[in-house]
């Protein structure tokens, strides 16, 4: 693989595929992430085959280790971009009592101006209804109710 044979990169792929999605998948939660990171990490080891160095450990450790840092690298990405877009987020805007009380009194003249078009008898049983607690009431249900005989 280290000198660029195509052939040579299929056959460790087949070998190293596997391993490498575990590792990055055990960091990387989102799948599609995960499978985009462990491409990476095949390719990255295709271009630097040439720098692997038996003497200091596996191959397959040598692998498993640009996978988990790869991984790694993705999710503290992933974290940095969250941090920058809440920075940069709208804070809330306080309380605006004035924006607030001057709803509250156009709400209330069109309640008035609603309820001066009713007839009195109208206007009474929503007074009744919102103003003196005279609201809906669960009956029991047809079936059950019984006339008194």
């Amino acid at each position: 693989m280290a000198r660029g044979g195509p052939d040579a990169f299929e056959a460790v792929c087949r070998h190293i595929a596997a391993p490498v999605f575990g590792t990055v998948r055990a960091v990387v939660r989102d799948l599609p992430q995960a499978e985009e990171v462990a491409q990476e990490v095949l390719v990255e080891v295709w271009q630097s085959a040439s720098r692997f160095a038996p003497g200091r450990g596996s191959a397959m450790a040598w692998i498993t280790t640009i996978a988990h840092r790869r991984a790694v690298d993705r999710v503290r990405s992933g974290h940095r971009s969250a941090e920058r877009e809440l920075r940069a987020a709208p804070h809330t805007v306080a309380y605006d009592d004035v924006a607030e009380t001057a709803e509250a009194n156009l709400d209330a003249e069109r309640v008035r101006r609603c309820l001066r078009s009713l007839t009195e008898l109208q206007r009474q049983a929503v007074t009744l209804a919102y103003y003196g607690g005279y609201t809906y009431r669960q009956s029991p249900p047809c079936w059950a109710w019984r006339p008194a005989r």
